[in-house]
């Protein structure tokens, strides 16, 4: 399964997936998934969370990824932890790198937050599985 959030969405509120998810738009809460790949033009204020990530817009918030790639035109505002990183040549980011050991016990990534988005006086709400790490 893959979601997809438009570059024409505003979403204010936590999102989470169970499958990939590819966002384009604009989210203002935390995000939190197995895969993630966000758009050059897409604007995250919030928490990123994923197994793996492909990061090419802006991010005001920390960022937990396993696997992490941050591409060229990536602006991150927040704390980085990682077990593997890449950063394209032309990257930003505004805050710590943390390297986090896969045998390490404080994997913050594997947690996922409370769901629910809010839009205009619509609630939506998203159903998650945890994952044994």
């Amino acid at each position: 399964m893959f979601s997809v959030i438009g570059a024409d969405m505003v979403i204010t509120g936590n999102v989470a997936a169970t499958a990939d998810l590819h966002i384009d738009g604009r989210v203002e809460g935390d995000i939190a998934c197995g895969n993630f790949v966000q758009g050059n033009d897409s604007y995250i204020k919030g928490a990123v969370r994923a197994e793996s990530a492909r990061l090419g817009g802006s991010i005001e918030g920390s960022v937990s990824v396993r696997q992490l790639t941050i591409e060229r035109a990536a602006r991150i505002t927040g704390d980085v932890e990682y077990e593997s990183i890449a950063i394209e040549t032309g990257a930003s980011i505004d805050g710590r790198l943390k390297h986090i050991a896969a045998d390490s016990g404080t994997r913050t990534f594997d947690r996922t937050p409370p769901v629910t988005a809010h839009r205009d006086d619509d609630v939506v709400q998203f159903m998650t599985t945890p994952t044994a790490a």
